[in-house]
């Protein structure tokens, strides 16, 4: 089974646009295979505590977090599943805020709107 480790892009969030998403840099959300990782986007940097599964026969990451937005501790939890064509699809949760689905590629050399 396909495993969700690496780094992804975020292309695509319920309630941010791109510009926003990328706001400090490129939006992303890394899984490593220790079961840790990271996601930022707009200014908020979040570190994870994952557990691996599977939702309708496809790779599953649960997590929980803790990280900043713009210096304020935050927290939450999320998901993300591993769908066709390598597009990673999830929601991510910020305790007692906001929460939106979001949608990841693969990190691309080729795409410059990656390594901004």
């Amino acid at each position: 089974m396909k495993r969700l480790t690496g780094r992804w892009r975020i292309v695509e969030m319920d309630l941010w646009d791109q510009d926003a998403i990328d706001l400090v840099g490129p939006g992303y959300i890394e899984v490593d295979q220790d079961g840790t990782g990271e996601f930022g986007f707009i200014a908020v940097r979040g570190w994870m505590d994952c557990r691996w599964g599977t939702r309708d026969g496809r790779p599953l990451v649960e997590f929980s977090w803790d990280g900043d937005d713009e210096g304020d501790e935050i927290s939450g939890r999320g998901w993300a599943v591993l769908g066709d064509g390598d597009v990673l699809t999830g929601h991510l949760f910020i305790h007692r805020g906001d929460d939106s689905a979001f949608r990841a590629t693969p990190f691309s050399h080729a795409n410059p709107r990656d390594w901004q």
